[in-house]
């Protein structure tokens, strides 16, 4: 697996096309031009002038984040259910918007206003609301496999956890 280099915006077919494919990609954006948000968690960009190290750094960054996608990523149904692999648990409405984003952007930050955004369609929620939920949501991922990690400053990133936490919880099934 490779990562695709496309020049933003000259090359913005190409990167639609390699979006609905699948493929891993590093948007290089033009000094001027506005940076796009990332389609996926398979996506990233650096603006030129960038150095070769810069490139590199987030060429690799962009592999690792497909590397876990690939291995199995976990997928939430209507109902609020989220599964990994064998395992799966159900989540009340606001904590299933909130997985949503996170999961649509696997292995990506989601920032704290987009967490919002999605959790509150019709608008923010109180002051600690978000860390509540956020807090709630790690407590019922975490034996399911996965874990919420919080990058300061930024917002919020989804990934597996390194081996699933207490899967004796009774609100984690077994498929």
């Amino acid at each position: 697996m490779d990562v695709e280099l496309v020049r933003w915006p000259e090359e913005r077919r190409r990167r639609d096309r390699l979006r609905r494919e699948g493929t891993p990609r590093l948007l290089l954006v033009d000094t001027h031009e506005p940076a796009p948000d990332p389609a996926d968690c398979l996506e990233d960009w650096v603006r030129l002038p960038a150095s070769d190290a810069d490139v590199e750094a987030r060429r690799r960054a962009v592999l690792v984040r497909a590397r876990r996608h690939e291995a199995g990523a976990p997928a939430l149904d209507d109902d609020g259910v989220l599964r990994l692999d064998d395992r799966w648990v159900a989540l009340p409405p606001v904590e299933a918007r909130l997985a949503a984003a996170l999961v649509e952007r696997l292995g990506a930050v989601v920032s704290r206003d987009a967490l919002s955004r999605a959790g509150w369609p019709d608008g923010p929620p109180g002051r600690n609301a978000l860390d509540v939920h956020v807090l709630r949501l790690r407590r019922r991922l975490g034996p399911v496999g996965l874990a919420i990690r919080t990058v300061r400053s930024r917002g919020y990133l989804l990934e597996r956890a390194e081996a699933p936490s207490d899967p004796s919880q009774e609100h984690v099934k077994q498929a």
